[in-house]
Parts: C-alpha cells; structure tokens; sequence
C-alpha cells in the first residue's frame, strides 16, 4: 500500500488495504469539484459536534452530482469507504469515520422544484433546512420537523438521522407524521458500488416488476422483500409503535401495508446504505399566526400526571 508523502507516523486507515495516492489522482482526474488530502483538511473533518473523532482519508466537496458518481466510482475500486456529510451537526458521531468524506453543503445545496400544489419540494442534499424554509413560506408551505440546529443543519442530514424536532408536531398533527421519514415521498439515491435509481412507496404490482426485471435494481428489492417477509411478524410484532422513534433502521416501512417504501426505509440509516442525491419532501401548510399556552404545575410529578399516554 502507497502512502501519502505529507503524512508521517500511523494513520487511521494503515489497516486497510487502499491505495491512497492512486486514489487522489484519479479522484482529482474525474472530479471537478475539490479534492483534499491534506492534513489541515482531514483534521477540520475528522470532527462534528460530537465527543467523537476519525481522521478521514480524505474530502471531495463534489460540485455536480457527476462528481458524487465519479467519487464513488473511484472509491469503490480502490476499497475505499465513502460518507456523506452536511454541516456536522449530529451529536453521535454520524459524520465522522475513516472514509473518503463527501461534503455537500458547500455546492450541492440547489432546490430544484417546489410544487405548491401538491405541497412537495424536490432538494439537493446540501441545502441548509432554512434555505428551504425561505423559499417555501412564500407558498405558506414548510418541511415540518425541524431539529433545533435548522438554521444550518442540512436537509441531507436531516433524511440521514430522521430528525425531529419541536415543530415536528407540527407536521404530526397537519401531515402524516413527526418524524422525516413520515415526510419523505421518494429519493434518488447511489448505491457504493454506482448504481442510481429512484425510490419510494411500492406497490405490490411494481414491486414483482421490478423484480422479475433483475439486474441490480431487482436484487436490491427481491432481498428487500425477502428480508420483509422473513421478519415480518417479528417486526409487526416488537418494533417500537412510538411517533418519534428516530433511531435504527425502518424496517416497518418495508411491510406490505406500509406500501414497501424503500424511500422511508433509507431515512435514518446514516448513508450505510446508499448516498442520497436528492429528496422529494412533503411540505405542511404553516398557520399565519400562533397561539402559545403556557400552563402551571405545583411540581413536575403532577405535571406528569396530566401528560397524555
């Protein structure tokens, strides 16, 4: 294995078996946007807000989604991991790792299209969440779970951790749920080893298409759909029925009666799965005035006692 000539002493990744530089010169012959190695680089990304910390391998900050396919092909040959990242904002060490780390927030931050009709907003992954929010008002319209870091945390992060947040109630009570998973409608999204297709709510007619089609589309949900029916009355059974559960992984959604939406089933998987190239939201109509109740208790057990269960 080649080594980087700026670095001395172990790194992170001297147990894998990458070839480091033959890597940079062909992520720097097939990426437009910026590559970099270097040391000041890697460690400005080795952290996020977090306790914990990983030196990457590296950073693309990829201009085009051409670049996010380049990354992934030239990553995939070399054995290299790959992660997605927005504004570091997650606070369980999602964002950092021993990888080729892709930053999408400073170019890939476009709003392709806003359907005030069908309240849908079609987003680049690197869009700050109220980037989105100032376009979406307009239409008194607004992607309803927002985390408490909205004002630069990404909408890309958002699908990758299934944020809420206190407005989540909002999106309960006027859509089809708190959580971002709930407020997903499809994706498109790339696979590590390069293959891109689009995702969302299957029906069970599409969804014997798809696999009778074959090729890598077709395995990806014949496995789906086999792991569906191997644990599904475990899964109907013991998975968590609370609103806002927010962490592992959304086997639930792959039920037939959750419509076998493999969109919702990528939320919160933190890019073990996939890369994310761009979302489909569903936007909630925001009232144009609010109403605060503040309400008093003697102390906190008899304010838990009033707490609906």
């Amino acid at each position: 294995m080649k080594q980087l000539t700026t670095d001395t002493g172990r790194r992170d990744w001297d147990d894998l078996d990458i070839d480091v530089e033959a890597l940079i010169a062909e992520l720097h012959d097939t990426v437009e946007g910026e590559v970099r190695f270097d040391r000041g680089s890697r460690a400005l990304y080795a952290t996020d807000a977090s306790n914990y910390r990983h030196v990457p391998i590296g950073v693309v900050l990829p201009k085009t989604i051409n670049d996010v396919v380049a990354t992934h092909a030239a990553c995939h040959r070399y054995a290299a991991p790959v992660l997605a990242r927005g504004s570091g904002t997650s606070l369980s060490g999602e964002t950092v790792n021993v990888a080729v780390v892709m930053d999408f927030s400073k170019y890939l931050h476009g709003i392709l299209d806003i359907d005030p009709d069908n309240k849908l907003a079609r987003v680049e992954p690197g869009v700050v969440h109220d980037q989105l929010s100032e376009q979406t008002l307009k239409h008194h319209l607004v992607f309803a779970p927002d985390p408490s870091t909205h004002a630069y945390c990404t909408v890309g992060g958002n699908v990758g951790n299934n944020s809420c947040g206190v407005h989540s109630v909002q999106a309960q009570g006027l859509g089809e749920g708190p959580r971002t998973s709930d407020n997903v409608e499809e994706m498109e999204v790339l696979t590590y080893d390069g293959y891109r297709m689009r995702v969302g709510p299957t029906s069970p007619e599409e969804l014997e298409k798809i696999i009778a089609a074959g090729g890598r589309r077709g395995k990806i949900y014949s496995d789906l759909a086999q792991l569906a029916e191997d644990y599904a009355e475990m899964i109907r059974e013991r998975f968590p029925d609370i609103p806002r559960r927010v962490s592992g992984y959304n086997l639930d959604e792959l039920l037939p009666e959750n419509g076998f939406n493999v969109a919702r089933a990528l939320v919160g998987t933190e890019g073990t799965c996939v890369t994310v190239l761009n979302a489909t939201l569903k936007l909630v109509h925001d009232p144009p005035v609010r109403t605060l109740a503040v309400v008093g208790y003697t102390d906190i057990f008899e304010a838990g006692n009033h707490i609906p269960r």
